[in-house]
């Protein structure tokens, strides 16, 4: 490590440990602001300093879940540095890489937006693209927009880098044509595909020539079995592939994981068919670094709940089910999940819109919470939007003497458990900023670690 930067990691790291000593979580990115502001050039030389380099995963939904599934995939046989608190800006980033001694391979979640420029400066071995779906347009704007930006990064990775990328999404898809180096992934079980596109589906029409894709096969949003009848095009061949999926409530899903070298049964222990997409991506990240298959199932087999994502928790008798919602092909496959699960009698729904989370909350009238609170007894609405919530929810039918609107975060849940039956599990469903108030609020009563105390970290 050079002088300078030396001096850098040194004064970032102080800064980290102060704010920590404070009890602020705030001391895993902290140091990570000021090596951005001080060089953003240490981001290329910290990177550079790992044995076997860095795998970048990115996408619009899933990206957190299928980073921590490709840890346990790769924990056993490498030192990763893995920004495991979900940190996933070039601070964040920057911040792991300081925290890297001893490490020999980057594991980094990466924002869609931030991905361009992190890949021109650690030189990955490896991206993994899951997926692009309309999400905080306030933000990032079209999905267009950002298929461009990544499809001129893609352009400039290595040729001998893999990309490994979800063939069931047209625009993550054509990133991925005439590259050598590329591992395909997807789902190949029409059993489990919807009677046709959500109305909140996305890339709809065909990349080439703008013509409506004909989907044979719709498994979540516009992710499936395409194809167009115009020009021909349409999903390529899987190099990885989930059959014969069968899901077991809110207890996990299981499939026949389809590779080069063989196939396989995966046990899930957490469900829903998003979650097999994000098992479809760890596992493809995995082959692409040379993992045998069957160390492969055995990871995704070890793992368990995300940060925030299908995380439960117990409180005296009772227990409750966080499971983060954030744009709507994501919350209409957790909203899947609990209704294929059994939706629990009582439901908490939490609404911020802080930038983290999308200054536009309109996205919630694109969610198709119908079938979901035809199961509910009673619905909590809290966070900074909740009246909308409130408006969403009355619209859709939900009788007003059932739904109560409860701003505070911590009265909300508390209200949420008082109803749950004993022995019950009440649904938590935040949006990010709501969500991490919720760990906190979990932290605070002994109920999980702080978020910068995980395995890993």
């Amino acid at each position: 490590m050079g002088a300078r930067l030396a001096l850098e990691a040194s004064a970032a790291r102080l800064v980290g440990r102060l704010s920590r000593a404070a009890g602020r979580g705030g001391g895993t990115t902290l140091p990570g602001k000021l090596v951005w502001k001080l060089d953003p050039a240490a981001v290329d030389a910290l990177a550079a300093r790992l044995d076997q380099g860095v795998a970048l995963v990115s996408g619009t939904n899933g990206k957190t879940t299928t980073t921590a599934m490709a840890s346990s995939i790769l924990a056993p046989t490498r030192t990763l540095a893995w920004n495991n608190s979900g940190a996933n800006l070039a601070s964040g980033i920057a911040s792991t890489l300081l925290d890297a001694d001893g490490a020999d391979l980057g594991l980094l979640e990466v924002d869609e937006f931030a991905l361009p420029e992190l890949m021109r400066r650690t030189h990955p071995r490896v991206v993994c693209l899951g997926n692009l779906f309309r999400d905080q347009l306030d933000r990032y704007g079209e999905l267009e927009h950002i298929a461009e930006r990544w499809r001129d990064a893609v352009a400039g990775l290595a040729p001998e880098a893999t990309l490994v990328a979800n063939a069931d999404d047209p625009l993550v898809a054509g990133l991925a044509e005439g590259r050598e180096s590329r591992l395909l992934f997807g789902v190949d079980d029409p059993r489990r595909a919807r009677n046709g596109l959500q109305h909140a589906s996305d890339s709809k029409y065909c990349i080439r020539c703008g013509h409506p894709y004909r989907y044979d096969a719709a498994y979540v949003g516009h992710l499936g079995a395409y194809r167009c009848e115009a020009c021909g095009h349409g999903r390529p061949p899987l190099d990885v592939a989930a059959r014969e999926i069968e899901p077991d409530g809110l207890d996990g899903v299981s499939f026949e994981l389809h590779a080069p070298d063989g196939s396989l049964r995966v046990r899930l222990a957490v469900p829903g068919l998003y979650n097999v997409y994000n098992a479809l991506a760890a596992a493809s990240l995995g082959l692409s670094l040379g993992v045998a298959l069957d160390d492969v199932v055995a990871g995704l087999e070890r793992f368990r709940a995300a940060f925030g994502r299908f995380e439960r928790f117990s409180v005296g008798d009772r227990g409750f089910l966080l499971l983060l919602v954030k744009n709507p092909a994501g919350a209409n496959e957790a909203l899947r999940t609990l209704e294929e699960g059994g939706v629990p009698p009582v439901l908490v729904v939490a609404l911020n819109d802080r930038i983290a989370d999308g200054r536009d909350v309109s996205w919630i009238w694109d969610v198709d919470f119908e079938p979901v609170l035809e199961g509910a007894e009673h619905i909590v609405v809290s966070g900074e939007r909740a009246a909308e919530l409130a408006l969403r929810f009355t619209y859709a039918g939900f009788p007003r003497e059932r739904l109560e609107l409860v701003s505070d975060l911590q009265a909300a849940l508390d209200r949420g458990l008082e109803l749950t039956p004993t022995g019950g599990e009440l649904a938590v469903l935040p949006t990010y900023t709501a969500m991490l108030e919720l760990r906190a609020i979990a932290t605070e009563r002994g109920l999980t670690r702080p978020y910068w105390e995980r395995d890993g970290r």
